[in-house]
């Protein structure tokens, strides 16, 4: 969803929006992603740091190592403060505040010696809107629609070359790619053999309400081949669906964190999160690092304001950041940028995927190009020894992309690497 979009979603008008941001903290000092420690990472954009919109009576606290649980108790007693719930892999925890009065909460817990941050429970939105279809492409599987999936084959070879790609995946081994979304419509004729695993962690139930999920999975890992529909990346990989952003298309960032530290305990290989917003969490962060850990591959969104504004949670270290591109290779006019940032690009304009309806439709974001990266991680690691770790799988798709944009630049379209290629990621050539 653009931004002009959820502000009306939420009740904000242009003039709030910019009251929102003139008061709102000076960006803090932030690291370099490992895979390329010389690039700074990048500010936090126009809308700073602090998010404007925040859940009302509670704050996020992550305690130090060395912190007992007497010492959290007694902190949590000399504010006059009760845990809600726990992120126990974390050591983080959801703690009441006074109503209004959150920030000054989170600033006084951050005083203790024993507390290594605190922060107010802030929100993450979904990164789509319905867009435009684009002309059909050649037919590949016998999926009747998969003409008109350009980002899997065109004639201008803008794509992602899936239909080679999928012929020298190792379909046995297919990871399950969990999507951190707003839920997936499971009876969906090309999602109900494809949704393995349904949890939801926002209490507004499982199912996708709001619709963005099921678009989101349906690229990534759509059922193929089987005569309905169209195709997804991975065609043989599991989906597990993870609600963590409401019926309204956010989550805060306690839910957030828990559905990707869950999807990493409970086996997940990659995890796809297209969503965001200009705020840095901490708790997010650690969540995602976390994952990162574990052997996870983390692909985000990089936001649709067509600006070099850093991003969360895409711009995290430990995440492969997604920029959008159209169907002649070029970057999409809504998609974020930034070679400072972003990672790589993807098809995310004109995106034929699966609707709750139980249909199809076109939508545009960079909601919509994360899915095709996070679906390509799924078929590099589906061949098994040959890429293994998440450092390899993320190496592999970041070092083989199709060279457009100005990679490494600061034009306006410019990102890190280039365009994902799934043939050259799977197959570990240079050119197919």
């Amino acid at each position: 969803m653009t931004s002009s979009a959820l502000l009306t979603r939420l009740g904000f008008t242009a003039a709030a929006l910019l009251l929102s941001i003139s008061v709102l903290s000076p960006a803090a000092p932030v690291i370099a992603k490992p895979s390329e420690p010389e690039r700074n990472r990048p500010e936090l954009g126009t809308p700073g740091q602090d998010p404007p919109i925040f859940a009302a009576g509670e704050i996020l606290v992550g305690f130090k190592k060395d912190a007992s649980e007497k010492d959290k108790s007694e902190i949590h007693q000399g504010h006059g403060a009760s845990v809600k719930k726990k992120l126990s892999n974390l050591d983080i925890e959801l703690v009441s505040a006074p109503h209004g009065k959150e920030k000054e909460q989170a600033a006084e817990y951050r005083k203790e010696p024993k507390v290594a941050f605190a922060e107010v429970n802030g929100r993450y939105y979904a990164q789509a809107k319905p867009g435009a279809p684009v002309a059909p492409a050649p037919a590949g599987p016998n999926d009747p629609l998969v003409g008109q999936q350009w980002g899997f084959n065109n004639s201008l070879d803008a794509d992602i070359d899936a239909f080679e790609a999928w012929t020298d995946a190792t379909r046995s081994a297919a990871p399950a790619i969990a999507i951190l979304d707003t839920g997936t419509t499971k009876s969906h004729p090309d999602l109900n053999s494809k949704v393995a695993r349904q949890e939801d962690f926002t209490g507004s139930g499982i199912g996708d309400v709001y619709g963005h999920g099921t678009h989101v999975a349906g690229t990534a890992g759509a059922a193929t081949n089987n005569g309905t529909g169209g195709a997804g990346t991975c065609p043989e990989c599991p989906i597990w669906d993870y609600k963590v952003l409401d019926n309204s298309g956010s989550g805060d960032w306690f839910n957030i964190s828990a559905g990707i530290t869950k999807a990493a305990d409970d086996g997940a290989k990659v995890i796809n999160m297209s969503f965001g917003a200009y705020a840095l969490s901490q708790t997010v962060e650690n969540a995602v690092n976390y994952a990162w850990g574990k052997g996870v591959v983390l692909v985000a969104a990089a936001g649709n304001d067509g600006q070099n504004w850093g991003f969360y949670p895409a711009a995290y270290a430990n995440v492969i950041a997604v920029a959008a591109t159209t169907n002649r290779d070029a970057r999409a006019s809504f998609s974020n940028w930034g070679g400072n940032w972003v990672d790589v690009a993807a098809p995310g304009a004109g995106i034929l995927s699966t609707v709750k309806s139980g249909g199809y439709e076109s939508w545009d974001g960079t909601s919509m190009a994360s899915p095709h990266v996070a679906g390509v991680a799924g078929l590099v690691v589906s061949r098994g020894a040959d890429c293994a770790s998440n450092t390899c799988v993320r190496s592999r798709i970041e070092n083989r992309t199709d060279p457009i944009g100005r990679t490494g630049s600061n034009s306006r379209d410019s990102w890190a690497h280039g365009r994902v290629n799934a043939c050259q990621a799977v197959r570990n050539v240079a050119h197919c």
